[in-house]
């Protein structure tokens, strides 16, 4: 079993808590954030993730079976907006003499 060393000496035994790390698709660097407020922490400068942090991967959602049968059998309709034009205001006003 794996002991911590003195205090003093930088490193650290088992991962790190409170904090994910998820992959930018657009630059392919890791992105280090907190889990309890969300923001974002650290950006790694090379493509390696982080260590001992926590790997957020998002997974593609999959269609489940109901919704593809029901988008097979009914197509969808179109939806057509009414346009009600408004009768334009009598005035009311009497006139003196």
């Amino acid at each position: 079993m794996a002991k911590n060393k003195e205090a003093g000496d930088d490193r650290r035994v088992g991962a790190v808590k409170k904090r994910s790390q998820i992959k930018n698709k657009l630059t392919g660097t890791w992105t280090k954030r907190d889990d309890k407020t969300g923001k974002f922490l650290d950006v790694k400068a090379d493509k390696k993730p982080f260590k001992g942090v926590r790997k957020k991967v998002k997974a593609a959602a999959k269609p489940t079976a109901a919704k593809k049968s029901a988008a097979k059998k009914a197509p969808a309709k179109k939806v057509v907006k009414r346009v009600v034009k408004k009768a334009p205001a009598r005035k009311t006003a009497a006139k003196k003499r």
